[in-house]
């Protein structure tokens, strides 16, 4: 039998060292899934969303490091892939996206199905082509792929369904495509001119992202020579936060006081692999040195004095000899202290010390951070979950934290939980998931089953969309649509077969935590978690002040005063208005 345009593309991926492909069948994939069914060296990975096969497919990239593919069958099948596609865009990390296409002869003729996937996926990748005759695949293909690896970015290829089944035509095999192993850093002038600026500054304080991935030691080592505070922002924390005696928290919404001191305290900020976007959390007087291994990156979010390019791991190794070591450290102590001060409280918050019902998620994020093991996998829904993990989780460099940090898309855990553990079977990996995530696609359970994942969901379950009414109250509105009424989930879980508990009382979690993440196989644990504990950006505005007070009085007026003696025992309130 001669090879077909699909076991041409399957050969291609598993020389690309591709194990898994995420989806769900459609006819117009029939070609390509039977030929994974003949080969069989590379996994079908069968989910019950095709925005969960993206979304998987990312987090496979992004613990992996490796392409990653996910595939969806013509017009509302492919068209499923776009939200998970959105945020492997947005998180860089490489992806393979196989978009089944109608009948080539049927294009443009209103055909069942019929939508226009080489233009709807164009804002979310780097790469987008639709393959018109079998001849163009192989090429197209070795692009493709190419493309996705080197840029760590999303391809598209939008491929008819007829394709697939067409004699696949010869084109001479090259080398493996992996990404190429490369050195960047500045020039020797502009390496210059950074240790000058930095040189005869007094406080310097330095903002590091997910750039600094795999440089932890060249950072430590850097902030030491500086006498630098190191914030972080939050797809840095990973990287960033362990074994580090210079680190004073993270910045932004979700960070907290010490972080957004020590940048405004600063006459220079060094940033260093960060795309860190929230303009208001800049320091108002300070020289600022950008490096980003991206020089599109540059300045996009405030003015910058010194633009550098490179990764940060081949730079500080060239910048280091040239920073003078004789520095003044009272910026690096005022910054130490007040993280030290600001942590204290934070950690006063996760404390069981006042029993009651219902539970403060931010005990239950302690708990699980205590509890899980060191290598494990946590992926936090967007929503108050990521604000818990952010504050509450421990990094130790083996240790993992993603999520949708950068689309900022609901449901993203579960799903994402799915490409984890498909990639790492014998790792721990514990979704973090809201009420409201967790419910929008709930048939992700049914991926976990059919799939036989250990995967670890544990719910924040406080009836409502919590984060959206935060946002509300800031900006002085009464809550409108956000109560959620949910299911027992864990009565749920098990009658999909995944091991289920419910818990209610302070004093029954940590038991049941640890219970939890010692279950052999897929288990979700459903806390009740406090509605009402609201969490708080590091500087309140005078707006969200304002917003805040009109709340009060709009739920008054409204007849919702319970919710304000409600909200009147939270740290946010007791902070506005004490």
């Amino acid at each position: 039998m001669s090879s077909t345009v699909a076991d041409n593309i399957i050969e291609n991926l598993k020389n690309s060292g591709v194990q898994r492909v995420y989806g769900i069948p459609g006819d117009s994939l029939n070609g390509f899934t039977d030929a994974l069914r003949r080969d069989g060296s590379i996994t079908w990975q069968h989910v019950r969303h095709e925005e969960g096969a993206a979304f998987a497919a990312a987090a496979d990239a992004e613990l992996t490091g490796e392409l990653a593919v996910c595939a969806g069958s013509c017009g509302p099948g492919n068209l499923h892939l776009i939200n998970g596609l959105f945020d492997a865009h947005r998180s860089r990390v490489p992806v393979l996206a196989i978009a089944a296409h109608i009948p080539a002869p049927e294009i443009g003729s209103g055909y069942f199905q019929e939508t226009h996937p080489e233009r709807l996926f164009v804002e979310c990748s780097a790469f987008c082509e639709m393959v018109s005759t079998p001849e163009q695949l192989p090429r197209l293909l070795d692009i493709a792929i190419r493309t996705a690896v080197e840029t760590s970015d999303v391809a598209v290829l939008v491929i008819p369904g007829e394709t697939f089944l067409a004699k696949a035509t010869g084109r001479r095999a090259g080398a493996p495509i992996r990404r190429v192993d490369r050195v960047v850093r500045p020039t020797d002038g502009e390496l210059a001119a950074a240790a000058e600026l930095l040189n005869r500054s007094e406080a310097v304080t330095i903002l590091a992202g997910a750039g600094v991935a795999g440089a932890h030691d060249e950072l430590v080592e850097l902030a030491g020579a500086l006498q630098a505070p190191v914030v972080h922002a939050l797809r840095g924390k990973e990287h960033v936060e362990y074994d580090n005696p210079y680190d004073v928290g993270m910045t932004g919404l979700l960070g907290f006081s010490s972080g957004y001191r020590a940048m405004e305290r600063c006459d220079t900020l060094l940033m260093l692999g960060t795309d860190f976007p929230y303009q208001q959390f800049f320091p108002s007087k300070a020289t600022i040195i950008q490096l980003d291994i991206r020089g599109e990156q540059l300045g996009r979010r405030t003015p910058v004095d010194l633009p550098l390019v490179g990764s940060v791991a081949d730079t500080i190794p060239a910048l280091l000899p040239l920073i003078d070591r004789n520095r003044d450290s009272t910026h690096l102590r005022s910054a130490r202290e007040h993280y030290m001060k600001a942590r204290r409280s934070l950690d006063e918050l996760a404390d069981n010390d006042r029993n009651r019902e219902p539970i403060h998620p931010q005990y239950l994020a302690r708990l699980l951070s205590d509890a899980a093991s060191d290598d494990a996998v946590f992926i936090p829904d967007v929503g108050s979950p990521v604000v818990w993990a952010a504050r509450y989780l421990r990094m130790n460099g083996r240790r993992r934290l993603i999520g949708s940090f950068s689309h900022g898309s609901m449901a993203n855990a579960v799903s994402q939980a799915v490409g984890a553990q498909s990639a790492f079977p014998d790792r721990q990996v514990i979704a973090m998931a809201g009420d409201g995530g967790l419910a929008m696609l709930l048939g992700e359970l049914l991926t976990i089953t059919q799939n036989e994942l250990p995967v670890k969901i544990v719910v924040f379950d406080n009836s409502s969309l919590n984060f959206v009414e935060v946002e509300m109250k800031a900006a002085g509105f009464v809550n409108y649509g956000t109560q959620l009424d949910n299911p027992d989930f864990a009565e749920l879980a098990r009658s999909v077969g995944i091991h289920g508990r419910r818990v209610t009382a302070p004093d029954d979690l940590p038991a049941a935590v640890n219970e939890f993440l010692d279950h052999p196989g897929p288990a979700l644990l459903d806390v009740v978690t406090a509605r009402q504990e609201l969490s708080i950006p590091p500087a309140i505005t005078a707006a969200q002040a304002k917003g805040f007070t009109l709340y009060a009085l709009r739920t008054v007026m409204s007849g919702r005063g319970d919710e304000l003696v409600d909200l009147a025992e939270t740290n946010l309130f007791r902070r506005l208005f004490d």
